[in-house]
């Protein structure tokens, strides 16, 4: 249900101009425009203005509103609060937004909407590829989940669960990476395991063995993401709802890959908790999958979408090039943090990069939700 704009007097603080299209202001923000169109439907932050021929265009107070929301989502505030939140912002909150802000990029209402600008300056195609702004430690919001909470609280439970890993205690690893049947596997990786798995892997080691710091964390996390999913699954036939299974939640599938190289996807499990707990079905590709066998899993499947989910610097992202060349249709989504690997991903609209875990769930949930 979309849900009405109060009036907001912005006491002249931002000149008035031109408006904006949809395409310039998905630059601006580094989302799509199915993002911001989805936003509008949903949430009434919509464009208020409009030109001749009835076109509606972004005002400078709908893009500081826009700003808001995407600032709040990606540190993990559920979006329907988030959207709350920017439609109530005042002036000083609207102002804020706009000076923090990426800048406005040009664009001449005589022409038509421009295709975004990739961060190496190339083009994304006509309705472009989303740059999220990484987020240091995968972002902290006010939304955590209980057990998980940012700031000291989080840094603590981080280094305990390091040094756990570290003296090889599995059940002192699995207790402290237990998600609560309330909790939300997106603000635990964000939080926790994530920053955690990164501590150790930078960690120098002597070991005897069979000890591998690694290994403890990665059986925990599984562990934990597998308990928390099956007794959401249990829930949700308790409360009257189709098993995981039926047919009709098997239409909607997001399909999440792995990198080929990825010994333990951990991030790829994660996302894929991450949707359950919203209502959606993934299902994850791991094992070997040439580039044949991912076509063939792929017309199988027919996914809503499918994601590249993965903690690895440069990945091998083969697997994104052929199904798009195979489903140019289907909405892809990367999950990558370097710039410069960017340039290796197709150049085309339904191709998506994402730097941020809580920004890939987000773009996910925005596509699979309409």
């Amino acid at each position: 249900m979309t849900t009405s704009r109060p009036a907001q007097d912005s006491g002249g603080s931002r000149p008035s101009g031109p408006g904006l299209a949809v395409a310039a202001v998905a630059r601006r923000l580094g989302v799509a425009p199915a993002t911001l169109r989805t936003w509008d439907r949903r949430y009434g932050l919509g464009p208020s203005d409009r030109t001749a021929g009835s076109h509606r265009r972004y005002t400078p107070d709908d893009v500081a509103r826009l700003l808001v929301m995407r600032r709040l989502t990606l540190e993990g505030v559920a979006p329907v609060d988030a959207a709350q939140a920017a439609l109530e912002a005042d002036v000083e909150e609207l102002d804020e937004a706009q000076r923090s802000g990426p800048p406005v990029p040009p664009e001449s209402s005589s022409e038509p909407e421009a295709p975004p600008v990739r961060e190496d300056g190339e083009s994304a195609g006509r309705t472009g590829r989303a740059h999220l702004r990484a987020l240091p430690g995968g972002g902290q919001g006010a939304h955590a989940a209980p057990g998980h909470g940012a700031g000291q609280n989080a840094s603590g439970k981080v280094s305990a669960v390091v040094d756990a890993a570290l003296a090889y205690d599995q059940g002192r690893c699995d207790d402290l990476l237990r998600i609560p049947a309330q909790g939300d596997p997106a603000v635990w990786w964000a939080n926790l395991l994530e920053p955690a798995w990164s501590r150790v892997a930078e960690r120098t080691v002597l070991a005897g063995p069979g000890a591998v710091p690694e290994v403890v964390l990665a059986t925990a996390a599984l562990h934990a993401l597998r308990s928390f999913t099956e007794a959401f699954e249990q829930a949700v036939v308790q409360n009257g709802g189709p098993p995981a299974n039926h047919p009709s939640r098997m239409r909607n599938i997001v399909l999440i890959f792995a990198a080929p190289d990825e010994a333990v996807p951990l991030s790829a499990h994660a996302l894929a908790a991450a949707l359950t707990a919203k209502g959606k079905t993934a299902r994850i590709v791991t094992g070997p999958a040439s580039t044949r066998r991912s076509l063939e899993l792929v017309t199988m499947v027919r996914p809503a979408a499918l994601v590249l989910a993965t903690t690895q610097r440069r990945p091998d992202i083969d697997v994104v090039h052929a199904v798009h060349e195979g489903f140019p249709d289907l909405p892809i989504f990367v999950g990558l943090r370097r710039d410069d690997v960017a340039t290796e991903i197709p150049l085309a609209a339904q191709v998506q990069r994402v730097r941020s875990f809580t920004g890939l769930l987000h773009e996910v949930l925005a596509v699979v939700s309409t």
